[in-house]
């Protein structure tokens, strides 16, 4: 579209290329919305020259310490050159004024991105064996990259990581909710009753799963890992335990699987057993609290979801598939019940 599409300046952007983005000429600019994304803002934009995508917060009920541009602009520029891939970053931009939110500049990556079980579906037994083998290769090498060697050492802190999340996402919930649910405080006096000791601390993406992946067009390859904006130090079993929530369907009720949930249950695609073993035997991490980080990993997730809901019931959210929010939290609560009761963690069960 040549017109600028809702949050998203082309005037002002093409400003702030031309002083910032090599290469970037005074030409008029297109942009459009990559559909996908419930958080932050990600536009596809070209100058008939060039193709970059610019990611922004979205366009109200922004949390303190959500969506931070510059989080995921530093550790995806700390990352290149790494095993693991990411776009070619840019250009920040801090200074509200330009587009009305800061954002940040980076190369467009040719590729797909997987958003549906009938995408899963369609995939040939052998390369969804390698798409599954490659996402936990890619998370473990996340993993093992040693964060002062590529200038992450105080990209957070790590001591004491899990206790402050657990309770930041409680906070979280709190500026969150649109009503009430008992169910919210019963499975958080259970996650800290039940917190364990953290292993060695790791980069962190925050939000792992196959939809924040690209894969190469004609081949079961990872050509970038996306969406950091939840990125620290911290315990990397949160990432794992949040990347099993989507990779397994989980028995919560009627209707759809969590977006490209359902994985394990494809043809080709490997069970949760076999992504445990094959994570445990890349890392060397010990797994003896897995439920403790998958129940957790149904808790953020339930509260990411409620805050998109917020913002779909004040009008903020650009895209479709918002309607649906409100009822994805109480089903992924459902689930998280479901296994905490199951659980041989026993502060777990309640």
């Amino acid at each position: 579209m040549t017109t600028s599409p809702d949050g998203l300046d082309l005037d002002a952007l093409r400003g702030f290329l031309v002083g910032h983005v090599a290469g970037a000429g005074d030409r008029a600019l297109r942009a459009s919305l990559i559909a996908g994304g419930r958080s932050n803002l990600t536009y596809h934009v070209t100058d008939g020259v060039h193709d970059w995508v610019v990611r922004r917060p979205p366009l109200g009920h922004v949390l303190a310490t959500a969506h931070d541009m510059g989080r995921e602009y530093r550790v995806m520029s700390a990352l290149q050159g790494t095993a693991v891939p990411v776009p070619v970053t840019r250009a920040l931009c801090t200074d509200d004024a330009a587009i009305g939110a800061p954002f940040y500049v980076m190369d467009r990556v040719e590729g797909r991105v997987v958003r549906s079980t009938d995408e899963l579906a369609a995939f040939p037994a052998g390369d969804a064996r390698a798409v599954s083998h490659a996402l936990i290769d890619v998370l473990a090498a996340l993993h093992g990259i040693d964060p002062d060697a590529v200038g992450l050492g105080d990209f957070g802190r790590p001591d004491g990581f899990l206790a402050r999340n657990v309770a930041r996402w409680g906070t979280q919930w709190a500026a969150n909710k649109t009503r009430d649910l008992p169910q919210i405080d019963e499975l958080a006096r259970r996650i800290h009753a039940a917190l364990p000791t953290s292993g060695p601390a790791a980069i962190v993406h925050g939000d792992y799963r196959l939809e924040n992946t690209m894969l190469a067009p004609d081949r079961p390859e990872i050509v970038a890992v996306l969406d950091w904006e939840m990125s620290t130090l911290g315990d990397p079993l949160t990432d794992l335990g949040l990347f099993l929530v989507y990779w397994v369907h989980w028995d919560a009720g009627d209707g759809p699987p969590l977006t490209t949930g359902g994985a394990s249950g494809l043809p080709g695609f490997i069970t949760i057993d076999e992504v445990v073993d094959r994570y445990a035997r890349a890392t060397g991490r010990d797994l003896g609290d897995l439920d403790f980080y998958i129940v957790f990993a149904f808790y953020k997730l339930a509260v990411i979801l409620e805050g998109i809901n917020a913002r779909f019931l004040m009008g903020k959210t650009v895209g479709e598939g918002f309607d649906r929010m409100g009822e994805m939290v109480t089903r992924l609560l459902d689930a998280a019940f479901d296994l905490a009761d199951r659980s041989e963690i026993r502060a777990l069960r309640g």
